[in-house]
């Protein structure tokens, strides 16, 4: 029997969030509901609001993100997070780590005449 194998998106994303959350709070500082709002809005459908609840804990347990908590008249409060300067150095590396990443998944699927 022949199964049909396919790239699964979601586990595309498990492995770019950490650099697409920090990108996403380089921006401007968010929360994480807000977050998970900008990063669907820039394409990033398949992504779980829970997922990125971990991944910007992760990333400030890190020291990669700093946190501040805004009070707010219309429910709880909201804690905000924001890049630092070890963040930007961690995704200035990740972006290097992606790009090169790219370029050799790329050489492979377009092949040698490609190049």
């Amino acid at each position: 029997m022949e199964r049909e194998v396919a790239v699964d998106a979601s586990q595309l994303i498990k492995g770019v969030l950490d650099v697409a959350v920090l990108a996403v709070v380089r921006g401007a500082d968010g929360y994480g509901y807000d977050v998970v709002r900008r990063l669907r809005t820039a394409g990033f459908d398949e992504v779980g609001d829970a997922s990125v609840y971990g991944t910007l804990r992760r990333l400030h347990q890190a020291g990669a993100l700093t946190s501040y908590v805004v009070p707010s008249d219309e429910g709880p409060h909201r804690k905000y997070y924001a890049i630092n300067d070890r963040g930007r150095s961690v995704l200035e590396d990740s972006t290097k780590t992606w790009r090169t990443f790219v370029d050799t998944v790329d050489g492979v699927l377009l092949g040698p005449a490609a190049a």
